[in-house]
């Protein structure tokens, strides 16, 4: 199947994509690091933000796996889908529990989430240019940031 032709992102773009994946994630682990909770609740958030990470990028490289004509079984798609909606759903739960004030529990989630949307913005960076660049090994190292 012919690879379609896709644009080569701009510098700019991946510039501003790594720089969202690291302040979302250093803001994330800062304030972690600083916070006056117990170091099992500190655990507990840094895996959110780590599995949150990862079910995003899975879930991405699923849908354009699907839209470049790769094989994606059903299960792992739906797995992907389910997977970044039970990291959203604990840390809303976690965040709802939490001795912490409003600020700090919208901080966290803005974290998270920017985290989460700039990690797909990486990941799609690096097939974009992969694809635009003809690199199959890069296409197969694809998720690898």
């Amino acid at each position: 199947m012919p690879v379609p032709q896709i644009q080569r992102p701009t510098a700019a773009f991946v510039g501003a994509s790594w720089l969202a994946l690291m302040v979302g994630s250093l803001a994330y682990l800062i304030g972690l690091w600083n916070a006056q909770m117990a170091l099992n609740e500190k655990g507990y958030y840094l895996t959110l933000l780590l599995y949150g990470l990862f079910s995003a990028v899975s879930l991405q490289k699923s849908v354009r796996d699907r839209l470049e004509g790769l094989r994606v079984t059903g299960l792992y798609f739906g797995l992907c889908w389910v997977s970044l909606g039970i990291a959203i759903v604990l840390l809303v739960i976690g965040l709802w529990n939490a001795t912490l004030s409003l600020s700090e529990k919208g901080f966290y989630a803005m974290a998270f989430l920017l985290s989460l949307f700039a990690a797909v913005a990486v990941q799609k960076n690096v097939r974009d240019m992969a694809l635009h660049d003809g690199d199959a090994d890069a296409m197969e190292r694809s998720t690898d940031f």
